[in-house]
């Protein structure tokens, strides 16, 4: 039993002063160890309670941005445009009938996808007609693409909304085909597509940019969509639900892997997921609204559920009415992920040309408080990915980000059996990796040092003591500290007061 410093240590042999001092090491380098692990613990949690989608009252947290965005301020004139760099994302600001200019420096070889996550602050409101659309323009003021404008739609409600826009190279292209000086464009617009005016929403959005760079193909293949695949829509999984908290962005989306999957979530709240879909994949999902224990009336577009690729390029989204009763949006059927479906013609198959992650951003209209209460309310997602992997098309360099075409870099944890190779590669960041592991992974790390630290200079005093001893010629020194110290919480170690 150990006993307090005020009633002595139980030793064996005499006490000496010498003696006492590797206990006191031991018990100075077991409070470092404590020290340690509770500093790697509090850090963890802290880390984890910053990625919750929700505040400790139970209200949504505000969109959560990648932690290495870099803070950059778009132009209205092209002639000081801040460069953007393939591979990062970044925070800006959008105001009321906003346009603004960034700029990109683009090679002859390789495709880029450019998108902006617009997100309205608290307490803006916005309307049907309110969106953002981008476009990439080369240095004549000739349009490389871009796509639908994203617009809020029939909910009204506030949410991330993500349009996005290309530079591609390729034998169907026939502009933006050179080297040079090209600018993404960003700007709110209305219904009609033409620059919003301040009447609508007012005040600033807040942006996050992201940049993809595409390498180009060692070989050119075809220059065809797809034309058959299979458009029925699955059996429904029926097995029992995992439960699996949404993240509050794309930086920050929760991993789910073929299944169901249940989470609670709030009105004026979205919740973002990835699922990881590899080269020749059908990717399928719907999400579901628990029936309300209480309230009455009804919304006409209550829940919408987004489909964003690995660019965060808007592929599809669907939406519910609620009346208190159970409802359900589910995804159509989407062609299986391959390289050439960008030559589409439609914009749902032309989104699922690249491996990695698809995101789902589901949103509860923030007007089903109104009717029915703050919640949470139950959610239930239902994926599904099926086929084969097969392998992807033969690319003459690398993505940049690197990983951003990589399923595997998506996986939850579970579908790789929970190894931790797994789970670190669960889920990203603007970059792919999911924070949550991150911390861990550092967490244990962290703890892990420090407690070899501490086991390495204990036994260095202890083998430095038993030196001691015998030169001073001590014979109640135990025989066999020089050879295997004692550690500081072993009950058998010699310790003095």
């Amino acid at each position: 039993m150990v006993r307090g410093d005020d009633e002595g240590w139980r030793v064996m042999g005499r006490r000496t002063v010498g003696r006492g001092a590797p206990s006191r090491y031991g018990r100075a380098l077991g409070a470092l160890a404590l020290g340690a692990a509770l500093c790697a613990t509090a850090a963890l949690t802290g880390r984890a309670s910053a990625a919750s989608p929700v505040t400790e009252s139970g209200t949504p947290k505000p969109y959560a941005y990648a932690e290495d965005d870099t803070t950059v301020e778009g132009t209205a004139s092209t002639t000081n445009a801040a460069r953007l760099e393939p591979g990062r994302t970044y925070r800006s600001s959008l105001g009321e009938g906003g346009k603004l200019y960034y700029r990109l420096a683009l090679d002859a070889r390789s495709d880029a996808y450019v998108s902006a996550t617009a997100v309205p602050r608290p307490g803006t409101a916005v309307s049907y007609a309110d969106g953002v659309k981008v476009s990439v323009q080369d240095d004549n003021s000739r349009r490389c693409s871009s796509s639908a404008a994203a617009h809020f739609g029939a909910s009204e409600s506030p949410r991330p909304i993500a349009a996005w826009a290309s530079r591609e190279i390729g034998p169907t292209k026939y502009s933006c085909q050179t080297a040079g000086t090209y600018y993404m464009v960003v700007e709110r617009v209305d219904t009609g597509g033409s620059p919003a005016s301040a009447s609508l929403s007012p005040g600033d959005w807040d942006l996050e940019l992201a940049y993809v760079s595409e390498p180009g193909l060692k070989k050119a293949g075809s220059t065809k969509a797809p034309e058959v695949w299979n458009s029925a829509p699955p059996e429904a999984l029926q097995s029992d639900a995992r439960t699996r908290a949404g993240g509050a962005g794309f930086a920050t989306a929760a991993a789910l892997g073929k299944g169901v999957w249940k989470d609670g979530i709030r009105p004026g709240q979205t919740l973002f997921y990835k699922v990881p879909v590899d080269w020749g994949q059908q990717f399928y999902a719907g999400a579901e609204l628990g029936s309300s224990t209480g309230g009455d009336g009804f919304l006409g577009t209550a829940l919408v559920v987004s489909l964003y690729n690995p660019v965060r390029g808007f592929v599809d989204d669907v939406g519910c009415g609620y009346d208190g009763s159970q409802r359900a949006a589910v995804l159509d059927p989407l062609p299986p992920v391959a390289y050439d479906n960008r030559y589409a013609l439609n914009d749902r198959a032309g989104g699922m040309r690249f491996a990695g992650s698809y995101y789902l951003a589901v949103h509860l209209a923030a007007q089903v408080a109104d009717k029915f209460g703050d919640g949470p309310f139950g959610l239930t997602l239902r994926v599904r990915v099926e086929g084969a992997a097969q392998a992807g098309p033969p690319y003459a360099g690398r993505a940049n980000p690197r990983d951003v075409f990589d399923a595997a870099a998506g996986a939850p944890a579970e579908a790789s059996g929970g190894t931790a190779a797994a789970g670190d590669r669960a889920a990203g960041s603007g970059s792919g990796t999911d924070p949550h592991m991150k911390v861990v992974a550092a967490g244990g790390l962290g703890t892990g040092t420090a407690l070899l630290l501490v086991l390495a200079v204990w036994t260095a005093v202890a083998r430095r003591r038993a030196k001691g001893w015998a030169t001073a010629g001590d014979t109640t020194a135990p025989a066999s500290s020089a050879a295997s110290p004692a550690l500081p919480w072993d009950p058998e170690a010699p310790r003095g007061r």
